[in-house]
């Protein structure tokens, strides 16, 4: 394997689990240089392996990207033999991963507090719906369920339809991406303590941590945000336009001198004189008058020429891009935010660069998600010295 570069070099993380939280977390850790060696079911693997779109052959292009940078060794955590390896790989790494339904792990004789008595600078990193403890923690914990608990699935959609999700397991990146910020967290708090210690991350507090005011408008104004469409009420013109193409463009001009901008170049500078429109907040309360007069005059142009003319006049516009657009927009071309990956069996694959940018110690993609088990024999080999007739045992009994 290649030797990993990035600012987590040196860093080896176990993974277990399945799905997107906590391999999402797996995924940043290897994406920023850390080891990540993922423990999967022999024979099966990874439930992601088989989830979304694949090729003829059975190959999906969502696992390259999710288990991209990581090892695969497969080990039955069901078995005595298979626990054994495990805690002995634990024992020679920094991190555990891992996103089973709370007490899992200690019914596999791995509970944390005994994995950290053999390895007291031991990180755990727990992902789960509900949290470790509480009423609702045995319960199975899916994103669609902590986006709905933690108030965002209330408040996306349309004010007269029913709640709606976001196209993206929202709630799963977030719970991600948290618990990664608190491995990381803990590696830096070990370098002086010594000691690790457990990351307990909740899908539904992941979404809850970035719901702004919501609970504030609430116990100070008894306020409940509702759901509204394409824009926030009160804050105009904020909004979704069809230019003469068809394509929809958001153009955010609710700053007076911003609309002020807007206006001219529309060719009706008088609208930013107009008593309804001179300020945010008369804008705010004649919201859809401005926005049916913007989006009669954005019919008229197409979308390019409006995004371009727009923007050279200083208003923020944006296209709502399609992934046919986002893979032809040459300014995330040139900056790089779309990777190609070769992956076994596909070709290569484009998938979001690793973030965040770090202009010293950047994140690489090494390679696409692995074939199920390709890296078993390497790793026991590597980290713990087993033999090759030892491995070829432990094949045959079906452990690895």
């Amino acid at each position: 394997m290649a030797h990993h570069t990035g600012p987590l070099s040196g860093v080896r993380v176990i993974e277990m689990g399945s799905l997107i939280a906590g391999p999402y977390c797996g995924q940043v850790l290897g994406d920023l240089g850390a080891e990540v060696i993922k423990i999967e079911p022999p024979g099966q693997g990874d439930a992601m392996r088989t989830w979304g779109r694949q090729t003829e052959d059975g190959r999906g292009v969502w696992w390259a990207a999710i288990a991209r940078n990581k090892q695969s060794v497969t080990c039955d955590l069901r078995t005595e033999a298979g626990q054994e390896i495990a805690r002995d790989l634990i024992a020679e790494s920094d991190v555990l991963i891992e996103n089973f339904r709370p007490g899992t792990l200690a019914r596999w004789n791995l509970a944390p507090s005994d994995l950290m008595e053999r390895d007291p600078r031991l990180i755990v990193a727990h992902v789960s719906g509900f949290g470790q403890d509480g009423p609702y923690a045995q319960r199975a914990g899916y994103a669609a369920i902590g986006e709905a608990m933690a108030g965002l699935r209330y408040l996306t959609g349309f004010p007269d339809r029913e709640p709606v999700r976001v196209g993206l397991s929202v709630g799963d990146s977030l719970a991600g991406l948290y618990t990664a910020l608190g491995v990381i967290t803990a590696i830096y708090e070990r370098e002086r303590s010594g000691r690790g210690q457990e990351v307990d991350t909740a899908i539904y507090e992941s979404v809850l941590a970035f719901t702004e005011s919501l609970l504030a408008d609430f116990a100070i104004f008894d306020v409940i945000r509702e759901r509204t469409g394409p824009t926030l009420p009160k804050i105009a013109p904020s909004n979704a336009y069809a230019a003469s193409d068809g394509r929809y463009v958001v153009i955010a001009a609710n700053q007076d001198t911003v609309f002020r901008r807007l206006a001219e170049a529309m060719g009706q500078p008088e609208l930013a004189d107009d008593p309804r429109f001179a300020t945010h907040i008369a804008r705010g309360e004649h919201q859809d008058e401005i926005d049916g007069i913007i989006g009669d005059w954005a019919k008229t142009v197409p979308s390019e020429e409006l995004i371009t003319e727009l923007n050279a006049a200083g208003v923020p516009t944006g296209g709502i891009n399609t992934a046919r657009d986002i893979l032809r927009d040459p300014h995330i071309l040139e900056r790089g935010a779309v990777a190609w990956v070769d992956a076994a069996g596909i070709g290569d694959v484009p998938m979001p660069a690793p973030m965040p940018r770090l202009s010293r110690t950047p994140g690489v993609i090494k390679h696409a998600g692995p074939e199920l088990g390709t890296d078993t024999e390497a790793v026991l080999t590597r980290i713990l010295s087993k033999s090759p007739d030892e491995i070829d045992a432990l094949k045959r009994s079906g452990t690895v």
